[in-house]
């Protein structure tokens, strides 16, 4: 994981790795460059808008590694066919329906918005 210009990136062979549940380094390198071929045929913008950042590697050389921010990490997971994956679908679609109901419902997000502040400490105030 880095940071870049206040935002968050992560390298995308790690979590692709993790969610795969490859065995090593190199054969999740394999799936990611694999996936990224599939979903570049497929017109998927995610992929070429990536960025590539020097990350610490395990030899401990500082190596160029394909990053994802937030927003495009959550798109590069949704193609990974794995129970490991399938957590964090089933987050990502009740987010996205929850936060169209607080669209279409506004006292939702006001709801929200003060279940938030508490869960932070904030007082009633």
């Amino acid at each position: 994981m880095g940071r870049a210009a206040e935002k968050w990136y992560f390298a995308i062979v790690d979590v692709v790795g993790v969610l795969a549940d490859s065995k090593d380094y190199l054969t999740a390198r394999k799936y990611w460059n694999k996936l990224k071929l599939r979903l570049k045929e497929e017109g998927n913008e995610t992929v070429t808008n990536c960025h590539q950042l020097k990350l610490t590697a395990a030899d401990g050389k500082m190596r160029l590694t394909d990053v994802a921010d937030q927003e495009q990490l959550f798109r590069l997971i949704q193609p990974i066919p794995s129970p490991k994956a399938e957590p964090f679908k089933q987050w990502m679609a009740q987010v996205a329906s929850n936060r169209i109901d607080q669209i279409q419902d506004p006292e939702l997000s006001i709801e929200q918005a003060i279940a938030d502040y508490r869960r932070l400490g904030y007082g009633e105030k």
